[in-house]
């Protein structure tokens, strides 16, 4: 009876749910809603984003049932709008702010209260244009309308056209459906026929010189013979010319002197010809090449004079002439960031790499060059704004570490210009009470006091010994040398830790794509004092499970060099275009070691390490459509220790689990291989495994996949599939004490065997979450176990094992709730 009752109550919300948020309820009499369209193409037939060539669209609907949320939103929000309210609001918004600035005479108040009238007017006049907050949130019921059907089949035969599909054909027809048959389905039925290709391709250009340039280049343009005629790679060729041209003195060309003649009547069927050509300027015989005549830079346009009759110095260096009220900065180092020179053609490359070094100095509030062709004479003018030498800066906020929330406070100093040659002093401070999983303890979390300062010097250039010809090639790569001091400070109820830092680091980038960096000196002085407790449970921790967390603790020193490439060729994280990442780090332990020893090691008795560690990062984003992104991540390393004690430093260690890895797992829980925790003395409380201590590995594999959809407003949702695990070189998993009732009665594997690692792998799944606010991104996710490594074979499929609140029990699998500042990757 019970379950009868329960199945019932589940049918009748069910029902209440569908009858609420279909949206066909809220149609007008003899409306109907467009509730799916398709496209019927060939089988391996591609259309791009083809859901953005119907002109009108159909509503989005929860996890693809027909229950149309957002409609039900929409018309919710509706019933409590009334425009005239806020009418009325505006009306008293702009008279209360006219009123105030009328009052005003302090220029810079009142420029502050115009903006703050206008933001406020603009938010109101929203509401009254598109309803209130509920409203655009939601989306209005798509009522049918069959001319915008007829429009759509026009929009995909001018997508067809312009991809060499010109006798394309697409039909339509329309299925109704539904309660009382007001759901309308449209099938668009595309039949491409066969699309016409590039049979002869030739270049027809007025001015010689041009013609020559882009004979040279002939290789590199975008139209072959053979290809499918395609009308965006028509366009970008335009754009390449242009942008070759311009690189080569032709400062004056335009995109709009290259045309195109096609011709398909030439040769054979479903063949045409292409003429590509360059014209000239209207009533001229050629197309003007410019040289730069001389070069003028103001280095602080915005400066005015401290006297009336105060006029700018003027001083030559190489080529360049600099104009200044004051000579503030180093003139060999603005020339190495300059990329053309007197008698040199006009390049707008070499324009926009100088205007992007320059402000990359981090001296300067703008940067604009421009170019002065009047008097016969072509002068490139580089105009710039100091910004002011000293910066403080103060942020508080709340961080999330390891899934628990902590509140922070960060003061910074910045000294611009600190010898002259364009150097920046920072002075750093953070103090935080971060809520941090304990190493020793899964069922609750410390609040950790976290202090550090650093200091820095960083440099516009490399340090090292170089010819001037040299200095000025690298000026390209916006080469830095960093020099940095820290100490950093932690409190916990186990131990108090101090680290002294000192580091010497090298930074370039290849374009603007690519950076690296090489940290040639690492050294880290480690001192910890710990509670006698703890220090007795981490040498128990030893002997019985091999868990080797206490070398964390000893009183080390580590040295290291690191080499790190950083690749993100398409602004990672866009949500206009597909985008990529991928992170490599190289890093040498001990290196230092094999040449010099500090006198510190041998005084204050330091544990000393010697290791290589390499790590791989590579993230994907590929845009569905403008609501649905897929996001895929890949994530692995090896860590390896050689020189005696065969240990990494802890920090060096890879963990995995948590909410920026696999969520179905506690932060730096999982693993390592197939060795099980220990069984949990409370199941109830905790499930079958105790999750207690942190799971160090050597080796490092994991992944995730997740789709992120908009539902509404600023909330998006998420559903993800993680999977890795950590192993080591080799086995340190303790045999069974059968004396121990929370010893597991089986033996796992924390070896790494190349041939069925794969069976090792742990997986994760779960949904979520995410708040943009657009200065943040709150997330909140639950992960699911799916595969569990630790448990024996043939017990490790757990999905059917879910449980989402206590009590748990040995056979049940709990849930993990995560919460994270900004996306998992």
């Amino acid at each position: 009876m019970k379950g009868k009752f329960k199945y019932f109550l589940i049918a009748s919300s069910l029902s209440l749910l569908l009858s609420g948020c279909l949206g066909t309820r809220y149609l007008n009499p003899g409306e109907k809603l467009l509730y799916r369209q398709e496209i019927d193409k060939p089988k391996g037939f591609r259309i791009e984003n083809e859901k953005d060539l119907f002109v009108q669209k159909t509503n989005r609907r929860f996890l693809g049932l027909p229950i149309n949320t957002l409609v039900w939103m929409y018309y919710l929000g509706e019933k409590r709008y009334d425009p005239g309210k806020f009418v009325a609001k505006r009306d008293r918004v702009d008279k209360k702010y006219t009123a105030k600035i009328e009052k005003t005479t302090n220029e810079r108040r009142k420029s502050s209260l115009q903006y703050k009238r206008q933001h406020k007017i603009d938010v109101l006049n929203g509401k009254i244009e598109n309803g209130n907050t509920t409203m655009q949130w939601g989306e209005k019921a798509s009522v049918y309308d069959s001319s915008n059907i007829q429009l759509s089949a026009e929009r995909i035969n001018d997508y067809l056209f312009t991809r060499g599909y010109f006798e394309a054909e697409t039909t339509t027809t329309t299925k109704v459906s539904g309660p009382k048959k007001r759901r309308v389905s449209v099938v668009y039925h595309v039949n491409p026929k066969a699309p016409y290709f590039y049979d002869s391709v030739s270049l027809n250009v007025e001015d010689p010189k041009v013609k020559t340039l882009l004979t040279q280049d002939q290789n590199a343009s975008l139209i072959k013979k053979g290809d499918q005629f395609n009308q965006n790679t028509l366009n970008r060729e335009r754009e390449r010319i242009d942008a070759y041209l311009k690189d080569h003195g032709y400062f004056a060309f335009g995109r709009d002197y290259v045309e195109y003649d096609i011709d398909t009547a030439f040769g054979n069927y479903h063949q045409i010809a292409i003429r590509i050509n360059v014209n000239n300027p209207a009533r001229q015989s050629a197309h003007k090449q410019y040289r730069i005549d001389s070069i003028l830079f103001v280095t602080d346009a915005s400066a005015k004079p401290s006297t009336p009759n105060e006029k700018r110095q003027v001083r030559q260096y190489r080529d360049i002439t600099y104009e200044y009220f004051k000579n503030e900065y180093s003139k060999r180092i603005l020339s190495q960031r300059i990329f053309f020179h007197q008698d040199s053609l006009y390049s707008r490359t070499g324009t926009i790499n100088t205007q992007r070094q320059l402000a990359n100095l981090g001296m300067f509030k703008f940067v604009n060059i421009n170019y002065d062709t009047s008097g016969g004479k072509f002068i490139a003018n580089l105009f710039s704004s100091s910004l002011n030498r000293y910066s403080w800066s103060n942020e508080a906020g709340l961080t999330v570490t390891q899934g628990f929330p902590g509140p922070y406070y960060n003061m910074s100093f910045l000294k611009r210009n600190l010898f002259g040659g364009m150097e920046i002093f920072e002075l750093n401070g953070r103090i935080g009470f971060e809520g941090v999983a304990s190493a020793t303890n899964d069922g609750n979390f410390y609040r950790s006091i976290e202090g550090n300062v650093n200091a820095s010097v960083t440099f516009p250039q490399f340090l090292i010994p170089l010819s001037e010809d040299a200095q000025y090639r690298f000026g390209r790569l916006n080469p830095k040398t960093k020099a940095l001091a820290g100490y950093t400070y932690s409190n916990r109820p186990e131990y108090q830790r101090e680290t002294t830092t000192f580091s010497y680091t090298y930074s370039w980038e290849n374009r603007r794509t690519t950076q690296y960096s090489l940290t040639v000196a690492n050294l880290n002085i480690i001192q910890s004092r710990l509670d006698s407790a703890f220090r007795a449970l981490l040498d128990n921790l030893s002997t019985s499970q091999g868990n080797n967390i206490r070398l964390s603790f000893n009183p080390s020193f580590v040295s290291s060099m690191i080499f790190s490439m950083t690749w993100n060729p398409d602004n990672y994280g866009n949500m206009i275009s597909n985008s990529k990442f991928l992170r490599i780090q190289a890093e040498s332990g001990g290196t230092l070691l094999n040449f010099y020893t500090p006198g510190i090691v041998e005084r204050e008795n330091l544990q000393l390490f010697k290791y290589l560690r390499v790590n791989i990062d590579y993230r994907k984003n590929r845009i569905l459509d403008r609501n649905t992104v897929l996001a895929y991540r890949f994530n692995t390393g090896v860590g390896w220790a050689y020189g005696g004690g065969e240990v990494l430093p802890y920090e060096k260690y890879f963990f995995i689990g948590g909410s920026n890895s696999v969520r179905a797992w506690r932060p730096r829980r999982l693993g390592v291989g197939t060795a099980p925790p220990l069984l949990s003395e409370n199941p109830d409380q905790d499930g079958l495994f105790d999750y207690s201590f942190e799971k160090p590995g050597e080796i490092l594999i994991e992944g995730s996949v997740e789709l992120r959809k908009k539902l509404f407003g600023f909330v998006n949702g998420a559903v993800f599939v993680d999977w890795g695990n950590v192993w080591s070189f080799r086995e340190t998993q303790p045999g069974i004490d059968p004396t121990e009732p929370t010893s597991p009665t089986w033996i796992g594997s924390t070896k790494f065997r190349f041939d069925d690692f794969y069976k090792d792998i742990a997986i994760g799944t779960g949904f979520g979450l995410r708040f943009d606010f657009s200065f943040l991104v709150l997330r909140f996710d639950v992960g699911i176990k799916v595969r569990d490594p630790a448990r024996p074979e043939g017990e490790r499929f757990v999905l059917d094992k879910l449980r989402f609140f206590r009590p748990f029990g040995v056979q049940n699998e709990p849930v993990i709730y995560n919460i994270g500042i900004g996306y998992p990757f």
